[in-house]
């Protein structure tokens, strides 16, 4: 899992390519848990989470230019 601050350090290009991989792992994920081969039962939570933090951080830095 990373924390928020990890994430306030990359470029916006960065957080859309690693939001890219997240989803990418999501999906595998899901595949995992349908055919009960999940190995990390947590790491689908984090995942999710971290999708979470990025989709927030990027709506705060959207705001941020738009005012």
């Amino acid at each position: 899992m990373t924390k928020a601050t990890d994430f306030r350090a990359n470029t916006d290009d960065q957080l859309s390519e690693q939001l890219g991989n997240l989803k990418r792992e999501q999906f595998n994920l899901r595949f995992q848990a349908a055919t009960s081969q999940l190995e990390k039962p947590t790491r689908v939570r984090e995942v999710r989470r971290d999708i979470a933090r990025i989709k927030t951080l990027q709506n705060e830095r959207s705001r941020s230019t738009a005012k």
